[in-house]
């Protein structure tokens, strides 16, 4: 439901799902119990723990002390507090689905498309892979979601991302929306609701398309978003929370309507050749200063932002990034630690060995993943290889509970994010899919996948 905007008054929006975790909910239910105002429908909102939770084991709140740091500790005793008093379910944990928000939304199949979906968390546009509008707000918004169950909103610009093309080996999701973003620039979507349009959307797996989903605040944009088809519906059709019986069959037909018309019009429009894409690395210090893996650095220019990124990387200009040394691997967040990801990276790290002196932690997207991995032994592959095999959580992404790359130390990961300290302070951070970051562990320094494909 939409109440329609005006020159004066932005449109009323209605929420159909609102996500939730520790971080960005202590003042908004503050802010509810300062007003006197309860949670409008609890029932449509999912909540967990994501972003403050160790990846060590804690098999009760006393263990929080041994394992979390103090403010995170205190984030999650705060969210298990507030959802009680507030009459929302939390997937805590003792609960097997915990996991990332935009990890465990799809699996439980609370994401569906056509939805309004929202969360105090940038990456929200994971979710448009299913061809719903979702988009991260802030803290004050998420209170008003949470008493009102809608949202102020204008309307944005559309964006048409045109990608054609069939990946080859040892190219992947995250290839092609570093590449992307290095064409649109981190300011080339703002404004805009990006669809992810052409031949290649049709061959992506919900998996790959939630990792490019994921990306598009990178660039800048509201949010991103794939019309869904076949892939979709079967992805969704077994789903916990996905509809039953002739309510499928009805949502199904609903859902089949929701693409562009054939002759629509876009506000901007850019082409992606994906058949001549190689694997991607980043530079600099934010997504878009990414070059394919066997390029070289761009010469520096007069920019000073420019100069000031390479000095952190300490990267020199005009030279190539592979084979240059590194100390750290992650492979996890909600950008890339879903089941496939963790097989790209076994299917790597099979018979093979971590690198002398590199520490690579592999942490899966949810407890559901984490089963599936075991259960495919894939944890004993990374254990073999001697990586870390964690619980789920989002961990080195954003540097908590002592997952963290050191001051000065270099890291390959496949987390969003490479700005200065996001990985721990002073870190350096190349972003690059699981294939590439499993190779950089064996290698022990930047290296090409198709090595090992």
């Amino acid at each position: 439901m939409v109440l329609q905007e005006t020159e004066e008054t932005p449109a009323i929006l209605y929420i159909d799902l609102h996500l939730i975790h520790e971080v960005t909910t202590p003042q908004a239910f503050q802010s509810l119990r300062d007003q006197g105002f309860s949670v409008r429908d609890p029932n449509k909102v999912l909540a967990t723990m994501d972003h403050s939770t160790p990846t060590l084991p804690v098999k009760s709140l006393r263990d929080l002390d041994i394992v979390a740091e103090k403010g995170p500790a205190d984030q999650i005793r705060d969210m298990i507090r507030n959802c009680e008093e507030f009459g929302i379910e939390l997937h805590g944990f003792d609960s097997d689905k915990r996991g990332i928000v935009h990890v465990i939304g799809p699996e439980l199949g609370a994401t569906q498309p056509g939805k309004t979906i929202v969360c105090g968390d940038s990456h929200t546009s994971t979710h448009g892979a299913f061809g719903a509008l979702a988009f991260g707000i802030g803290t004050t918004e998420v209170g008003h979601v949470l008493a009102s169950q809608c949202l102020l909103q204008r309307k944005p610009r559309t964006l048409a991302v045109n990608m054609n093309g069939a990946l080859k080996s040892g190219v992947s999701a995250k290839d092609i929306i570093l590449r992307i973003i290095q064409k649109l620039g981190v300011d080339g979507g703002v404004g805009h609701v990006i669809e992810y349009r052409g031949s290649t959307a049709s061959i992506l797996s919900l998996e790959e398309r939630m990792t490019i989903c994921n990306m598009s605040i990178e660039a800048g944009a509201r949010a991103g978003m794939f019309a869904p088809d076949d892939k979709t519906f079967n992805y969704l059709i077994d789903k916990p929370m996905s509809p039953k019986g002739l309510a499928w069959d009805q949502a199904v037909e609903k859902w089949s309507t929701l693409v562009s018309d054939d002759n629509c019009e876009f506000d901007k429009e850019i082409d992606i050749d994906v058949d001549h894409l190689s694997p991607m690395i980043t530079y600099g210090t934010n997504p878009g200063m990414a070059i394919q893996i066997d390029d070289i650095v761009p010469e520096s220019n007069s920019d000073l932002g420019y100069k000031k990124s390479l000095n952190y990387m300490q990267i020199e200009a005009g030279r190539p990034l592979l084979g240059k040394e590194i100390d750290v691997v992650f492979i996890g967040s909600c950008t890339n630690s879903r089941i496939s990801d963790l097989e790209d990276a076994a299917e790597i790290l099979q018979g093979q060995k971590v690198a002398n002196g590199i520490r690579a932690l592999i942490v899966p997207g949810s407890q559901a993943v984490k089963k599936e991995a075991e259960s495919l032994g894939l944890d004993k592959i990374f254990e073999s290889a001697g990586a870390e095999w964690r619980e789920s959580g989002c961990s080195m992404c954003l540097g908590m509970n002592g997952d963290t790359v050191g001051n000065g130390q270099l890291a390959v990961s496949t987390s969003n994010r490479n700005f200065e300290g996001r990985q721990g302070k002073g870190a350096r951070t190349i972003l690059a899919s699981p294939k590439t970051a499993a190779a950089s562990a064996i290698a022990g320094s930047v290296e090409d996948p198709r090595k090992y494909s």
